[in-house]
């Protein structure tokens, strides 16, 4: 495995052959409405459907930060639903981002990825509207994924 491979485009058309596992991160708040969610909820409704539930339904289930949900939108095409920020960015200098959930969360999708035989596809996850940095986050998916075998792909949106 060479590491991750970087490419122009949008991860919600993910390139390649094969089952393809989409990761993005989501908020603790139950909220979902902009940053590359709207991307995700233009081509597919399951993702936000399954979320919104997993969220209004948390007493009963492990909806948490550092949780994934699973959802296939396609024959071979999975979203996963990875909760890595605390909230919503409402300014000031604290950022939602929560790199140890993002950590435990991308434990989770390497499980998955390994049981579907899937590649990861991902825009830079928690590093729009969370606020995250990409040194940050980067070694986090080197070492849960790319060092597991797993091929990963991230994708810079060209508009």
């Amino acid at each position: 495995m060479e590491g991750i491979a970087y490419v122009r485009g949008d991860a919600t058309t993910p390139q390649g052959e094969g089952v393809k596992l989409i990761v993005h991160v989501c908020n603790d708040a139950g909220r979902w409405g902009k940053g590359f969610v709207v991307a995700v909820s233009r081509r597919w409704p399951g993702p936000e459907a399954a979320y919104r539930r997993w969220h209004r339904e948390r007493a009963v289930n492990d909806f948490a930060l550092g949780a994934v949900q699973f959802v296939q939108v396609g024959e071979s095409t999975w979203v996963a639903n990875l909760v890595g920020q605390r909230g919503i960015r409402r300014g000031g200098t604290d950022v939602p981002v929560r790199y140890e959930a993002i950590d435990a969360g991308l434990a989770v999708v390497a499980l998955k990825a390994a049981e579907l035989g899937a590649s990861v596809h991902m825009p830079r996850i928690g590093c729009g509207l969370a606020g995250g940095v990409w040194e940050r986050v980067e070694p986090l998916i080197e070492e849960r994924l790319v060092r597991g075998g797993i091929a990963v792909t991230v994708y810079e949106y060209a508009v």
